[in-house]
């Protein structure tokens, strides 16, 4: 296999704004951004990719004109299809171009629905939407073509190899093309699935298995939908300046599948020398306008002492996660009860670090350790179980994970929170919080509407002002 390198004639796009390369992009299935922070990358055309849907497991391959090649059942289930594809790719000759940030290997989301039932042998765990579009719960694929965003704007990546030439060519066609307009349109805003009533009974079902120690801790989170024609893209740009999201992504799996994410959580890194970083968030009070008011909420999570017990529970259980992958001993934790402030709410965040065993693999890892612990409970698994019990239908990509696995080992995926989903006419976003014997339903509900009212919100305003 050639090695991923600057092509001949490089193709720059003098664009920087992600939306309006993607815009141009989106002709090509499992176009994927991630803000990634310094290092911005826009995936496209996978070589190979794997998909879970309700219906089964499936694996494409890159067609020359850039499509995938129809979908071919997979006789594995997605995590061992997956990493058939990584071992496959791990044993071509690649060498990759040397910079931070993505340089080739897998992208893709993980969600929440394919890691539950993974972990509790269930399949499904909530009962379908009612939708005739079979959706997908997981997707990975091999990206060696890939634009990142640079000093002089969007740089393209790819094997220089000839038979690539006629995709590249499409590709430079595409992007000399005037940029098509993606709206969003809705004739209503977004309304909870769950009324308030309906809120606090599931989280009085909740305290009640506290209480006979069945868990310590339950995420419960409520969705809020609402139909709609168009495109997440017309979200992008409005919801980025809104957030500022440090771990923001955006997927189109398909014409009737986009997942877009406003994520300001990590859920690990996959550093150099196989050093494996965690920052789980638990823990949430509202920002203000007023300084002096917003300083005050700040404090008030600085010294709550339960948002800390909280945070504490999920230090825990992710450091046992790590540690089942880890040299043993290298589990520490450096970062313990700090506040970081994002647009709309200030957040409790720890750091676990770990070295990653030599006999181990960063994507084994990855597949076990899903879903993240701030977003489950603990226990992890009896956690999941009551939410399934309790939620009002399947979360769906949210609180499953969006971003990226180098082939050299170094990657980085999100939690995929503050996150919209479209499938078919139906767009959802979830909110909840960590429930625990300390918890008030009156707080909890709140502290939904405080994560993500921001974001329907906007999305609202940007639907019926194009509707």
């Amino acid at each position: 296999m050639p090695p991923i390198i600057l092509s001949q004639q490089p193709l720059i796009s003098p664009l920087t704004n992600p939306t309006q390369i993607l815009s141009k992009l989106a002709i090509f299935d499992g176009v994927i951004w991630l803000n990634d922070q310094q290092n911005p990358v826009i995936g496209l055309c996978p070589r190979q990719l794997v998909q879970c849907r309700t219906s089964g497991v499936y694996h494409q391959q890159r067609q020359a004109t850039g499509q995938l090649s129809p979908a071919q059942p997979s006789s594995m289930d997605f995590a061992q299809t997956a990493k058939h594809l990584w071992q496959v790719e791990q044993s071509n000759r690649w060498q990759s171009i040397k910079c931070q940030g993505f340089h080739g290997g897998l992208m893709g989301f993980i969600g929440y629905d394919w890691a539950a039932e993974h972990h509790l042998q269930t399949t499904p765990v909530f009962s379908p939407n009612a939708t005739s579009i079979d959706p997908i719960t997981a997707s990975l694929g091999y990206y060696d073509i890939f634009f990142r965003l640079e000093a002089q704007g969007w740089q393209l990546y790819g094997n220089d190899c000839p038979s690539l030439a006629p995709l590249y060519q499409r590709i430079a066609h595409a992007l000399n093309q005037p940029s098509p307009t993606y709206t969003l349109q809705s004739d209503r805003p977004f309304d909870p699935r769950w009324t308030r009533a309906d809120y606090q009974a599931a989280f009085m079902q909740v305290q009640q298995y506290l209480r006979a120690g069945d868990c310590y801790q339950v995420n419960l989170t409520q969705p809020f939908e609402c139909r709609v024609a168009g495109s997440l893209l017309a979200a992008l740009d409005p919801l980025q300046h809104l957030t500022q999201a440090p771990y923001a992504g955006y997927l189109r799996l398909n014409a009737a599948q986009e997942i877009l994410s406003c994520s300001p959580e990590l859920f690990v890194e996959f550093a150099a020398h196989r050093q494996v970083i965690t920052r789980p968030i638990k823990g949430t009070q509202p920002r203000y306008s007023d300084p002096i008011q917003d300083e005050q909420s700040k404090q008030a999570l600085v010294t709550s002492e339960k948002d800390q017990a909280e945070n504490l529970m999920i230090v825990d259980l992710l450091r046992n996660d790590l540690a089942k992958y880890a040299q043993i001993g290298s589990v520490h934790v450096p970062q313990l009860f700090e506040v970081e402030s994002f647009a709309q709410v200030h957040h409790l965040v720890s750091e676990i670090h770990a070295t990653l065993a030599a006999d181990q693999s960063p994507l084994d890892l990855l597949l076990d350790a899903l879903p993240g612990g701030s977003i489950t409970g603990a226990p992890k698994i009896r956690a999941m179980q009551i939410i399934a019990e309790l939620e009002a239908g399947r979360r769906g990509a949210y609180c499953g994970s969006m971003g990226y696995l180098n082939m050299d080992g170094t990657g980085r995926f999100n939690i995929l929170i503050r996150t919209l989903e479209r499938i078919g006419e139906q767009l959802t976003a979830w909110a909840g919080g960590g429930i625990t014997i300390a918890s008030d339903p009156d707080q909890e509900y709140q502290e939904c509407l405080d994560k993500i009212g921001a974001i329907l919100a906007c999305v609202d305003q940007i639907a019926a002002t194009q509707g």
